[in-house]
Formats: C-alpha cells, sequence, structure tokens
C-alpha cells in the first residue's frame, strides 16, 4: 500500500513539473507576442529560448521548495495560490537579475523588459489554472450527481461550515447535496462560500427547510455554547427533520480540517447544556511532563480518558494497570496508535495485590498517580459489600501506603458524589478511602488528594447507554422514579479538571467540581427518543420501575455542614472537611478487615456506619 501511494506522489510530481515546464515556454513565447503585437521582430527570437531556459532553471527548483507539488487537487485554496505567487515572484526576481547582470544578454539596454513582467503574470494565471483546474472540475460536474444526495443545510458559516462544504463539494462519495448556509452573523448574510450563499438566521431554519426541501442539517458550529446547537435541533426537529449530523471541535480534528466524514449524529451529551471549561494547561503541562505517571483502572470509562488527556501533555512514561486485559489492550492499542513517541507500559494487575504493585513501584517509580479502580455499581455492591470493601477501601490503602514507601510525588484518588450522605455502600466505601488520603497525608511526605464529581456521559453501565440500548429495542425506556435528577459532566471534561485539581494541590484536600445544573432523569429520557426520531409516550413508552436500594432522588456534591472554598479556578472547589483522627481510622479499618474474612456482611455495613456516621441505609 505505501508503494502505490509513494508511486502516485512521484507521478502527481513528475506531472506537474512536465506540466509547469511546458506552461513557462507558453507564457514566454505569450509575452513576446503580446508584447510586439503577434509580430516578433528577427533580432529578438534568440531571446526567446534563452529566456525559457533560465526561467525553467529558476522556476522549478523554487516551486518545489514552495511545496507546489505536495498539494492535494482537491483542496487546492488561497494558502497555494499566496504560495504560487511568492514562488512566482522569487524565481522572477532571480532570473531579471540574471538577465542584468549577464554577457549572455550584450544588448540587454534594447531588450523589451516589459516582456518579463508580462511572463511574470502569464506563468502565475496558468500555473496557477492547472492547479485550481480539478476543484472547478469537481464543482461543475458535481450537479450531475445530485439526484442521489440529500439536500443539506450547514448551519455555521464559519471555517468548519466553509471546510465541510468543500470537502462535500470535492467528494464523489458524499451523500450531501448542499443548498446553502445558515450563520446568525449580520455580516455574512447574503455572502457566498464556493458558490453557495448563507440564507439566513438559525431562527430561519424551519421556513428554510420547508422552501428548500430540506432532509439533513450539519452543525458547523464547534465554538459555539450547547444552548445555541440545542435550539438547532428543537427548530429542526419542529420543521419535521430527522437527520441532524455535528462536526467535531477543530481541537479535536489532528489534521486541522473537518469533513463530512468528520461528522456524527447529534447525540444528547451534545445538548446537555454544559459549557466548555477553562484550564490552566501550562500548570498542568508543568505537572505531567516529562514524569512517570501511573493510571489505575485504565481500562474503566474514567482511566481511559484519563490517560488519553494524560498522553496529550507528553509524560516520559505512561503507565496503564487494571485487571480487565482486553480493556488494557485497547486502550494501549489506541494510545500507540495516536500518540507514537509516547512509551506506554501496559499492566495486568489487582491494586489488592501486595507484591505485585510493590514490584511495580520499584521498578517504574511513578511520580504521580491517578487512582481511579473501583468498584462503582451501587445496586452491585450493596449484595456484595465485602468486595467493595475489598476493592475500593483496602485497594486504596494498599496503593496508598506503596506509593508513600515509593517516593511517589502526588497521589490523586477519583471520588464520587455518592461519597457526600452516603445511603449506599459503594458511596460510603469512596466516603472512607478519601479518609485514608487524607490521614496519609498528615505523614507529610507523598501529597494525598482526592476529587469528587458526579455521573460521567456515556461511562459503562451508566443511564445513557442503557437508555440507548432499550430504545434500539424499541422500548420501554426505564426510570426508576419522576423525580429522580442527577449532575453530568462530559469524560473529558471531568479528567481535564482532575488534573488540574491534581496540579494545584497542596496535599489533604478533597476538591469538589462544579458539575452544572441537575438534570431530570425523565426528561434525559425524552430527549434521546426525540433524537432517535420517536415521540416519547407514543411511539417508545417510558415506565416507571421505583428507586433500587443504595439509590437516592437526588446526589449532593457537599453536605451542609461541610460547605467550600473557591480556587483559582471558576470549576474546582475544596471542601471543607473535618479533620481526620489517623489512629482511630485505623483502628476501625482493622475491624472491617477481620469482618471481610468471614463475609459477615451484616456487620461490615454496621462498622462501615461506625466510620462514616452521615451513612443512612435505605
Amino acid at each position: 500500500m505505501f508503494n502505490l501511494f509513494n508511486k502516485t506522489a512521484i507521478n502527481k510530481t513528475i506531472f506537474f513539473v512536465s506540466a509547469d515546464i511546458l506552461l513557462i515556454a507558453i507564457s514566454v513565447l505569450s509575452a513576446f507576442l503580446i508584447r510586439f503585437d503577434g509580430q516578433i521582430p528577427l533580432q529578438y527570437f534568440p531571446f526567446i529560448s534563452r529566456i525559457i531556459i533560465l526561467a525553467i532553471i529558476f522556476t522549478i527548483p523554487i516551486f518545489y521548495f514552495q511545496g507546489l507539488y505536495s498539494f492535494s487537487w482537491s483542496y487546492v485554496s488561497t494558502s497555494e495560490a499566496i504560495s504560487l505567487l511568492k514562488a512566482t515572484t522569487i524565481s522572477f526576481l532571480f532570473l531579471g537579475i540574471t538577465i542584468f547582470i549577464s554577457k549572455y544578454f550584450p544588448s540587454f539596454k534594447n531588450f523589451p523588459r516589459s516582456i518579463l513582467f508580462i511572463s511574470y503574470l502569464l506563468v502565475f494565471i496558468f500555473c496557477g489554472g492547472i492547479r485550481i483546474s480539478k476543484r472547478v472540475y469537481l464543482h461543475v460536474v458535481g450537479s450531475t450527481r445530485i439526484s442521489k444526495k440529500e439536500k443539506t443545510l450547514i448551519i455555521g458559516a464559519g471555517d468548519a461550515g466553509e471546510q465541510i462544504l468543500r470537502s462535500i463539494i470535492s467528494s464523489k462519495v458524499s451523500p450531501y447535496y448542499p443548498i446553502g448556509l445558515i450563520d446568525d452573523s449580520s455580516i455574512k448574510q447574503g455572502v457566498s462560500i464556493h458558490g453557495y450563499k448563507v440564507l439566513g438566521k438559525i431562527t430561519d431554519i424551519p421556513e428554510i427547510i420547508k422552501s428548500y426541501e430540506v432532509k439533513e442539517l450539519i452543525v458547523a458550529l464547534p465554538s459555539a455554547g450547547k444552548s445555541t446547537i440545542k435550539k438547532v435541533v428543537e427548530l429542526g426537529g419542529k420543521a419535521g427533520l430527522k437527520k441532524i449530523k455535528i462536526a467535531p471541535a477543530l481541537s479535536e480534528v489532528i489534521s486541522g480540517k473537518v469533513s463530512f466524514k468528520n461528522l456524527k449524529d447529534i447525540d444528547v451529551e451534545d445538548l446537555l447544556g454544559r459549557e466548555e471549561v477553562n484550564l490552566d494547561t501550562k500548570q498542568i503541562k508543568n505537572f505531567i511532563k516529562d514524569k512517570i505517571i501511573l493510571v489505575t483502572g485504565a481500562a474503566g470509562s474514567i482511566g481511559s480518558e484519563l490517560s488519553r488527556q494524560t498522553a496529550k501533555f507528553n509524560p516520559s512514561l505512561l503507565l496503564l494497570l487494571d485487571q480487565d486485559e482486553t480493556g488494557i489492550f485497547n486502550i494501549s492499542k489506541e494510545l500507540e496508535d495516536d500518540f507514537s513517541n509516547l512509551k506506554i507500559q501496559p499492566i495486568i494487575a489487582d491494586i489488592r495485590d501486595k507484591e505485585k504493585i510493590n514490584e511495580i513501584f520499584r521498578k517504574f517509580q511513578p511520580k504521580i498517580v491517578f487512582h481511579a479502580a473501583a468498584y462503582k455499581h451501587v445496586t452491585l455492591m450493596e449484595e456484595n459489600p465485602d468486595e467493595a470493601v475489598k476493592n475500593n477501601i483496602f485497594g486504596t490503602e494498599n496503593l496508598a501506603n506503596i506509593s508513600l514507601n515509593n517516593g511517589v510525588e502526588k497521589f490523586i484518588f477519583i471520588s464520587t458524589d455518592k461519597a457526600v450522605n452516603p445511603t449506599s455502600v459503594m458511596g460510603t466505601t469512596k466516603r472512607v478511602s478519601e479518609m485514608i488520603c487524607q490521614s496519609y497525608n498528615q505523614k507529610n511526605q507523598t501529597k494525598f488528594i482526592s476529587v469528587r464529581f458526579g455521573n460521567v456521559l456515556n461511562s459503562r453501565g451508566s443511564v445513557i447507554p442503557i437508555f440507548r440500548e432499550q430504545i434500539k429495542r424499541g422500548g420501554p425506556v426505564q426510570v426508576t422514579h419522576r423525580d429522580m435528577k442527577r449532575y453530568f459532566m462530559l469524560t473529558s471534561e471531568a479528567c481535564l479538571l482532575v488534573m488540574q485539581s491534581g496540579a494545584m494541590g497542596q496535599g489533604g484536600e478533597v476538591f469538589v467540581l462544579d458539575m452544572g445544573k441537575p438534570i431530570k432523569i425523565w426528561d434525559l429520557a425524552k430527549e434521546m427518543i426525540k433524537l432517535s426520531g420517536f415521540e416519547p409516550d407514543k411511539d417508545i413508552a417510558i415506565v416507571f420501575t421505583g428507586m433500587r436500594q443504595g439509590e437516592k432522588l437526588f446526589e449532593e456534591i457537599l453536605t451542609a455542614e461541610e460547605g467550600t472554598i473557591a480556587t483559582q479556578n471558576q470549576k474546582i472547589f475544596v471542601a471543607k472537611l473535618s479533620a481526620i483522627e489517623p489512629e482511630n481510622l485505623k483502628r476501625k479499618l482493622e475491624n472491617i478487615k477481620n469482618l471481610i474474612n468471614n463475609q459477615d456482611k451484616t456487620k461490615i455495613t454496621k462498622d462501615l456506619k461506625d466510620i462514616i456516621l452521615h451513612y443512612s441505609q435505605k
């Protein structure tokens, strides 16, 4: 395959070099004909071949070094035109200087210098013309293929909208036939982009859909707020549109180009109203760069995203640890493909295995630990409190102790809003783990930091993928309670804020992330049904199943007793918590350790309540 691509590139270069040589010769000859009205005096005939040879000698190498033989026919744009103008100007400056100082042209004083200027203009026009020819061709013949395409309206006439429109026009396989664009900017109204007009503003969407019989929308607003995108989707839905695509953020596209191939279906996370967070990326970079980073639970939803975000800040080595061999294989392969220069070490291990974890720390000497490994499913942990305690509490304690003994700089523990006034075993084990981190931080060596946040969109086992599967089966969509609310965050947003918290933490803090506004699960279900092209309770039923053991109607982020302290980041706060007595905590943990060995579930939950006074079973 590589040889095929290489051969194609060579053939393309040979074609353009040959074409440029021919066009330079034609340009110089045409310049003489224009200058002398088609009647070239005999004394100037010797100059024609000499100027052609010199023009080729100067122009072709300069064209090459300006990258004019390594562009895409389909995506030629103003940048290539500027490069061509620059290259032509430089080559003809050299040509003029050479002619002026060379004895090769002894009668230059009688030579009409306007020929050089005319040649210069013609070379630019002819060589530019051949480079734009394919785009012109694709635009002209594109109209013959529209019968199999769907009329599409592009929302956004900025860079993303222009790039998508250009890729649609130039592609033979695009399923879209653009009829125009929409933009709220008053300046852009009526403006043409690649021959397609800006037809109106977002509020005009229903009317334009009806007038032009639009079948599909493409939302190309990468910097717009979620409220704007939600408005577009609602207006499209009111007009009866079922097909709506959205372009990714420009920062997510590695090549810097957005095309119809990058588009994805509008999903519920695009509509939840959370705006992009502001981060001190310099602080995060200084925290991560050139350090050995360990991520536990790296195969999970949070751990894998933490690994992706960490990789962007150039650690010297990224250690990926989990018991899930398939998950570790997948995230390792993904990162190897996306970050070819990054050193990655996948590790299969149990965080409770003292000998194995000790060996890992001795061998690799990690400086930063992101601890995301945990059992998280509330109802399962109610049935298996011994396993929740073993993994979530004593796995954390094992990691914390080994981190302390091996000179780890910072240990960042991933906690949850379920640790506040816990009503579940899972939430209680997370709160105990926060206390362990606070206790170990008092040893004044490794800095232990905890970060709390709520539900993460599309994480494994979360409500969104469950609803999606229920809708796919035709319903019903099962909601536990009409009034149940939850906080939601994008996985990438949560992980970046975790990293920011780790960077700013001085040890002992429990950071609390601003989760925005809570969302009713019932409203979420209705929105997802609509996005799938159905009517709630008409096409797909919503049923209420009742709350399960350990669940709350509403997850608090802080208890009334705690309160918060603001930080330098408006999305991150510090919880004001009571001081921890390490010896008292250690004694109570020993009691629970004896109970889990005997698998006494009732006594385990009783002793958890002895540690966390706010723990109340439901």
